[in-house]
């Protein structure tokens, strides 16, 4: 019996250890649960694709458990539309030209008005893509996310007012370049 009590006095730090890290698991979890799905949305943003938004959003949850960065951080949204922001734009990159998704269309609509509505939605993704990164991020950001201007200017590391006039200018390019767009279609 003395020994099974010193085997239990043993392991009892074991187990301290353990609450302390399954503790330190459910917060780390409860971040992936309200965060995850805000996450998604700035990697799709960014990419235009459900299944690489998906990839982002587990590299980075995995990035931060793996060195422990969520729980020493300030502006848990700000830092992780950061972070995914970031490994976004590098995936971007890194994925050659033209290699866009195929998003499903609504199944009501007939094989004809799905191949109008993808011609459309492929035009102006390419006007979109076709933008500087640093207008098109920003634009993504603001329209997509429908974050403010100050939240843009903390991820994106830039003053707000730079990210206003980003946004206008890009707004203003996309307006030009759809003008144009659509003499040529009524010629």
């Amino acid at each position: 019996m003395p020994e099974m009590v010193q085997q239990i006095a043993l392991g009892e730090p074991t187990l301290a250890l353990d609450d302390a890290t399954d503790s330190a698991q459910e917060q780390f979890a409860a971040l992936v649960r309200r965060q995850s799905r805000f996450v998604f949305r700035v990697a799709y943003s960014v990419l235009r694709n459900a299944h690489d938004a998906d990839d982002i959003v587990q590299e980075t949850f995995l990035k931060l458990y793996r060195r422990r960065a969520w729980k020493t951080i300030a502006d848990e949204r700000a830092f992780l539309a950061r972070v995914a922001w970031r490994l976004a734009v590098e995936r971007a990159r890194a994925k050659p030209a033209g290699q866009g998704s195929a998003e499903h269309v609504s199944p009501q609509q007939t094989p004809e008005q799905e191949a109008i509505r993808a011609n459309q939605d492929a035009m102006v993704q390419a006007l979109v893509n076709a933008l500087p990164e640093q207008l098109r991020l920003p634009l993504a950001l603001s329209t997509v996310e429908e974050l403010r201007s100050h939240e843009i200017a903390q991820i994106m590391g830039i003053p707000e007012g730079t990210v206003r006039s980003r946004i206008a200018r890009a707004r203003q390019l996309l307006r030009e370049k759809l003008a144009v767009l659509m003499e040529g279609h009524h010629v």
